[in-house]
């Protein structure tokens, strides 16, 4: 598919519907807002964020679209996505730079740039009857000073807040688990994984380039990445094996969340009731 320009602002802006959030305090010493970003600026700064905590910190190969600045991630999915973003806020040294933020790719977005993000790496096409009012999450970050919990819940209730709004009940992404190890905690969480919360085999999809979990170790007593087992603890259901994204350098696993499926005591992060 030929790459697309980047808009002044998302493409599905005029049709969506983006409760404001007010400002939240999670901790006495921390303040931040939750919003949506408003312009290319805002979307600059979400990448810059981005680049910060996948490329620099974490590693990865990005590969960004021609005539990304420096310093920043950027693909071609942005363009058509609504980036959510948290600022700092109060007297930090931070004070009003980009702490924490998620895309979204809404159904009408995702018909117009030919598929999800996720169908890059596993294929989804046995699902797309069931992904109607489904929205992908991806590009989850939050900076390394702000990840005590706060910033991950105002994330998640502004989330919820866009789904209810624009009638969306469900929603699919990737979750990465780090290589660092050559992929043996990756394939260990998988082989539990299947026991607990795999999906039935009509959701199923099939990794584009699979985890060789059958060469890895999978006993390893691993503990799951925070933002994943906060998934999980949401009723989020695992999709299928994990695939390999060697430019990220982690095994990406397919995963499936509803509204409906919410614990109550989740429900109040995620919908606010």
């Amino acid at each position: 598919m030929s790459e697309l320009p980047q808009p002044t602002l998302p493409l599905a802006d005029l049709r969506l519907h983006r409760p404001q959030a007010a400002a939240t305090r999670s901790r006495p010493v921390e303040r931040f807002s939750v919003g949506w970003a408003r312009h290319q600026d805002e979307v600059r700064e979400a990448q810059r964020l981005r680049y910060q905590v996948f490329a620099e910190e974490m590693g990865a190969r990005l590969s960004p679209l021609p005539g990304t600045p420096a310093g920043h991630d950027a693909d071609r999915f942005d363009a058509g996505c609504e980036h959510l973003i948290v600022r700092c806020e109060g007297d930090s040294p931070q004070a009003g730079e980009v702490i924490g933020t998620y895309r979204v790719l809404t159904p009408q977005a995702a018909r117009h740039l030919g598929g999800w993000y996720s169908d890059t790496e596993f294929n989804f096409d046995p699902l797309r009857a069931r992904l109607g009012q489904t929205a992908e999450l991806g590009r989850s970050c939050v900076h390394s000073a702000h990840r005590q919990g706060g910033v991950v819940l105002a994330l998640w209730g502004a989330l919820g807040a866009f789904l209810q709004a624009n009638r969306l009940d469900t929603v699919i992404g990737c979750a990465s688990v780090s290589m660092h190890d050559g992929g043996h905690v990756a394939a260990s969480l998988w082989e539990r994984l299947r026991t607990t919360h795999l999906a039935t085999p009509e959701w199923r999809v099939q990794p584009r380039l699979a985890l060789p979990v059958e060469n890895l170790r999978r006993d390893l007593p691993a503990e799951l990445p925070a933002l994943i087992k906060g998934y999980l603890r949401c009723g989020a259901q695992v999709l299928g094996a994990p695939a390999w994204d060697p430019d990220f350098n982690t095994a990406d696993l397919p995963m499936r969340m509803r509204l409906q499926d919410l614990p109550e005591k989740y429900r109040r992060h995620f919908l606010g009731h």
